[in-house]
This record gives C-alpha cells, structure tokens and sequence, in this order.
C-alpha cells in the first residue's frame, strides 16, 4: 500500500503518454500525405527565424496589447514546466519538492513560479474578455463559430484552472510548512501562496493534507489532459510553431513559383531551333495534375502551415479583400484545409490505413472559387502571421488548378490573357493602336 500512488502516478503518466504519441502519430501521418517538397536549403537562416519568430515571439508583439498577454502566458508556461519536472519526479519516487536541494535558488524558482501563474490568470481573463465581452471583429467571423469559439474559450478555461490549482497546491504546502507538517519541508518562498494560505488556516492538517493533494493530483492529470487535448485544439501551434518557423517560406514574398513544366515549354516555344513535334525528353517534368484540388496535391509544408494555424485572425483583419466585405478570408482557408485533412485522415482511420474516395475535396466542398479569385496576391496575410504561414501559396495553388485543369478563370482574366496573346499587353489593342488616344483632340 505503501507505494500505491506511486504506481497509480505513473499508470496515469504512461497513459497520457501514450495517448500523445499516438496522435503525434497520427499527425505525422496526415502531414506527410502531402507532396514532397524540398527544404533543406539555408539551415543557418532557418534556425534564425526559428529562434526570431517561434521562440523569441518577435512577430507577435507587434499588436502591443495581444502581444504581451501572449508573451506572459507563453512565458509563464514554459517555466512552470520546471515545476511540472519536479512533479513527475515527485510522483515516481514518493519524494516531495525533490529541487529543494537547491536551496535559495529554489526560493527564486518558486517565487518566479507563483508570479507568474498570477500575471497567466490575469492575461487569460484579459483574452477572455476581448473574445466575449469587447468581441473584437476578427473573432466574431463566420469561421468562427461554433467548435472554434468554443475551443477558443475551452482552452482558456482550462489554464485557468490549472493555474488555480497551482496556486492552491502551494498555499496548501505553505501552510502545511507553517504547521510542521511529518513531509512537508519547509522549502521555497510563496509570495502568492502566502497571501492565500490564510484561508486554509482554521482547516484541520489532515484536511489540509487532503486539499494539497488533490491540487496536486488534478494539476498533474490537468497538464496531461492538456497535452492530450492539444491535437484537437487550436493550440496545436504550441508544438508545431518551431517546425512551421524553420520550414517557413524564405524567397521574397513578390516571387512566385514556376512550374518546370510550364518553364521548359516556354523555353521550348522561344528556341528557334527547337522542333515542336519533337518527343518529350525522358526526365521532363510533366505532373499527373497541375495545381491543387485537394490536400493530398498540397506539399507537406503547406498542410503543417494548416495544423499550425492559430486561428488568431490576424491575416484575415489585414487582408484587403476582407476588409472591403468580400467573401475571402485567408484564415478560413487555413482552417479549412486542416478540417479536411482531418477528415481525410479519419477515413484513412476506417480504412486500416487506405484512402477511399468519399466524393468531396477541398475545392467546392471547402473553398469556394469565389473565395480563390477574391484574393489580390498582395501577402498581407503572409506578413501578418505571428507563425510563418503562407495561406497565398495554398490560394495559388487551387487557382492553378482551375485555370490550368478546368479552364474555369473568371471571364475577365480569361480576356486579358487572350489579349496577352494576341497583342501582347492586356488591353483590348493590337500594338500600332495604343497611342491613338493621344492624337485625339
């Protein structure tokens, strides 16, 4: 019996790890359904924007106020983890604050712990209040009803509580300390604890006993729930926020990629020299299909840009084409692509690992052409993003696959390309016409 919690501790680790390798699993496996895409040039300016962007959160504090409460969260749970560790290694071998070794160092750690849980439960309360009492515009979207809204909140919620428990696990400690307590060392300083220890102090020691331990329990379990929780969240960008900064887009934002296929077919057309009727060269690239319909046409990269999306609306508030009411919004299409991605991943689930055809695909089912052809290319929802995702490049792709396999351009763009190839320029006049206008009187 001695060691019964011990054990039942790390049951409950072993399961919540388990389940996170299993949907770290399955998120590998979804990602890697899409093409295969080189990204091994430039290691040293990669790792910079990583440490820049991910970890440094320059792209973040650009909206002072959202940036800083994100800073403090981010910040506050990226150290309290060192308490987690402590917790862990608690539960495994029956010690209790097994860093106290480290005496006043660990005074500090504690301390810093405690301020910093109370400055995430006020930044939590701010976020909050910006998504459901001011209702700031980018969080009130048609995307976001629904699961998403819910999700926003649920998560907020549940660091609330797990700081909330933290803090009551400490004051319980602290006033166990004051009472001399058979375990309880007298180790750490409690700036907040202290200040909430008083309620505990007409409550009996083995009461109190009881109260410690269920904050601890539930705070641990929490965490795990947590990090279980994270693949069916928004909040996935926790983990993938590193890997999607590294792999991140590194040609300048104006330039576009060119199809070899398209490229030697031009270069083909220009050679004087070159015999039209002339067979294909072995290595020539000529894809199954031009551009993207569906997710599995989309490179790898792009459907890490999906699951990392934040869904923090930034890109849809800068986008022109939002802002003057049309149907496009840069964030839809990043959530839209992971919602079917996840669904192609669930019917691979059913189908021990196979894809079967369900009828539907990204394009129509998701994204609409509207959509699409509202886009203006001019990459303020690239700039914008806090994480380094590139939802034109997901745009253009789909645009490449209506006009290059559907022959669906809008009319107006189907006009100046046949006006690029008759007069070369896009306007309706042959070359010898275009000056008339000035000798009009």
């Amino acid at each position: 019996m001695q060691y019964l919690p011990n054990i039942l501790f790390v049951i409950l680790l072993l399961v919540g790890i388990g389940f996170f390798v299993k949907n770290i699993s399955k998120l590998k496996r979804n990602i890697f359904l899409g093409k295969d895409v080189s990204v091994s040039d430039n290691k040293a300016q990669r790792w910079t924007n990583m440490a820049k962007i991910a970890l440094g959160q320059t792209k973040m504090v650009v909206r002072p106020i959202a940036g800083a409460l994100h800073v403090i969260v981010y910040v506050g749970f990226v150290i309290i983890n060192i308490e987690v560790l402590e917790i862990i290694l608690d539960g495994i071998f029956g010690t209790h604050r097994l860093f106290s070794v480290l005496g006043p160092v660990y005074d500090v750690l504690i301390a810093s712990f405690e301020v910093l849980a109370l400055l995430v439960i006020i930044a939590v309360i701010a976020f909050w209040a910006r998504r459901n009492l001011i209702r700031l515009k980018r969080f009130i979207k048609p995307e976001m009803e629904g699961w998403p809204k819910q999700d926003g909140n649920l998560i907020l919620y549940i660091e609330l509580v797990l700081m909330v428990l933290f803090l009551t696990m400490n004051a319980a400690d602290y006033q166990l300390q004051q009472m001399g307590a058979v375990h309880y060392v007298k180790a750490g300083a409690y700036p907040i604890g202290s200040i909430i220890a008083p309620l505990f102090e007409n409550i009996s020691m083995s009461t109190l006993i009881v109260v410690e331990r269920t904050a601890w329990w539930l705070h641990i379990a929490g965490i795990l729930f947590f990090l279980n929780y994270l693949y069916y969240s928004k909040h996935l960008h926790i983990l993938l926020a590193f890997p999607n900064t590294y792999y991140g887009r590194l040609m300048p934002k104006g330039q576009f990629k060119n199809l070899r296929s398209v490229t030697d077919e031009v270069r083909m057309m220009m050679d004087p020299d070159a015999d039209p009727y002339a067979e294909p060269a072995e290595d020539a690239a000529v894809p199954d299909k031009f551009g993207a319909s569906d997710v599995q046409d989309l490179s790898w990269v792009q459907l890490l840009n999906a699951y990392t999306c934040t869904e923090c609306g930034r890109c849809t508030d800068e986008c022109p084409a939002s802002q003057t009411g049309k149907k496009l919004s840069p964030r839809k299409i990043m959530m839209d692509t992971r919602d079917r991605l996840e669904e192609v991943g669930n019917i691979m689930d059913k189908n021990n690992g196979e894809f079967k055809d369900d009828g539907k695909q990204l394009l129509n089912d998701y994204i609409t052409p509207e959509e699409l052809w509202a886009c203006t290319t001019c990459n303020a929802c690239v700039e914008a993003c806090p994480v380094s995702i590139d939802p034109l490049s997901i745009i253009m792709d789909m645009r490449q696959y209506l006009v290059m396999e559907q022959s669906a351009a809008p009319t107006d763009l189907n006009n100046m390309m046949g006006n690029i190839e008759n007069n070369g320029a896009p306007w309706p006049f042959n070359q010898m016409d275009r000056l008339n206008w000035s000798k009009e009187s």
